[in-house]
């Protein structure tokens, strides 16, 4: 067992020393000299503070940014009892985050799962999401890992489907919320371009086109699953009988039995489950984005950051962000993410801390599922190994 457990802490280590030692461009205070200046040689009118070509050495500290690591911007962190009390606030968050993912496992599994389990559970999961692709996630061996813990394979998958349901109407409530209070124009600060089949689009149509498409997904299975879950596998059926889309004809329907088998699973549940489960899910998701609130506000000044409309303008440029690295083909957003949270939030960030706070953001929310995973997925392999052995035997 000790050996896994080294090789994962070995890895994810790796990883956190890669980020640690990543070459990053930095805009520099006016009492600090900056060795380069920004030349956009690609043309894209993005500052991009990892590409060494988007920048030209300048002598005499007469360019205005600097060639760092995320390790230089941490020494330059002044601490005080202030900046100590909001990291600690950062990190409760994220415990609360934990908190409300494991009662909501609990309530959606009806408390077949200890407390114990459901802390094995999620953070296998979240170590999963770390390792994989935004664009991939974990849901799949977040199955996995549910049935392992005794969990039917049917309610496994119906707990995942509706886990992924119950987040995505956070996400898509809290967008209109927040497109009430603040302006449109206060949420999209980057020039960010990706093509899409062809067409370039930009920040904010990026992010109205993931919110359709989130939309449009969530409505579909919701209501596939509470109302026509046969009607909807035969749609399926028949939309992929075309020539293009035939050779996903198979998986499509797994699909389909997977929609049927979880509305059989949820047919018939009470007002309190539904009351239970989204209320835990608004906390979670409320913890994980107050996060990065708590961060800016541990250096924040008294020219930004620190008033509530700021702090609010924070919290609704996180789900633009969301939708960024939703995208992301890099395990857990590396990389995007960093880029993501210097372009949205750099404005109610001291100049030169960007890098620092992008930094304390991702081991605060990022690399402790990493090391926590690695102790824990070998014990927990072979516990859940040798109750399998018990009840087959027992069979």
């Amino acid at each position: 067992m000790l050996i896994p457990i080294f090789l994962g802490l070995g890895v994810a280590a790796f990883m956190l020393y890669l980020n640690l030692t990543e070459v990053r461009f930095e805009e520099t205070p006016a009492s600090v000299c900056g060795n380069y200046s920004w030349v956009d040689n690609n043309g894209d009118g993005v500052v991009d503070i990892n590409e060494e070509s988007e920048f030209r050495y300048v002598p005499d500290c007469a360019g205005n940014y600097r060639k760092r690591t995320y390790r230089d911007s941490l020494r330059d962190i002044n601490w005080s009892w202030y900046s100590t009390l909001w990291l600690l606030m950062a990190i409760i968050a994220m415990v609360l985050r934990d908190v409300g993912y494991m009662f909501r496992i609990r309530v959606l599994t009806d408390d077949a799962l200890s407390w114990k389990q459901s802390f094995h559970v999620i953070m296998l999961w979240e170590f999963a999401s770390a390792l994989t692709p935004s664009v991939v996630g974990g849901s799949g061996i977040a199955m996995f890992i549910l049935n392992r813990e005794g969990i039917a394979l049917g309610k496994s998958t119906a707990i995942v489907l509706v886990s992924a349901l119950l987040d995505e109407l956070f996400f898509i409530s809290m967008v209109l919320l927040v497109m009430l209070l603040i302006a449109g124009d206060l949420l999209f600060p980057v020039s960010l371009e990706q093509s899409f089949f062809g067409f370039t689009l930009g920040t904010k149509s990026i992010f109205w086109l993931g919110y359709a498409f989130i939309l449009l997904m969530t409505t579909t299975i919701f209501l596939a699953i509470f109302f026509r879950p046969r009607g909807f596998k035969y749609l399926l059926l028949q939309i992929f009988r075309l020539p293009i889309l035939r050779r996903w004809r198979y998986q499509t329907i797994q699909v389909g039995e997977d929609i049927i088998t979880t509305s059989e699973e949820l047919k018939d549940r009470p007002a309190k489950y539904w009351f239970k489960a989204t209320a835990a899910t608004y906390l979670s998701w409320t913890a994980r984005y107050l996060v990065v609130n708590f961060l800016i506000l541990a250096f924040a000044n008294s020219d930004a950051g620190a008033t509530w409309y700021d702090q609010a303008i924070i919290y609704a440029r996180q789900l633009v962000m969301w939708v960024i690295m939703l995208i992301s083909p890099t395990p857990g957003s590396a990389g995007v993410a960093e880029f993501a949270f210097s372009g949205f939030l750099r404005e109610f960030i001291p100049l030169g801390l960007v890098g620092a706070l992008a930094l304390l953001w991702r081991l605060v929310s990022y690399y402790p599922y990493l090391f926590i995973g690695a102790v824990i997925l070998p014990r927990w392999l072979r516990s859940t190994g040798r109750r399998m052995s018990e009840k087959k035997h027992a069979e």
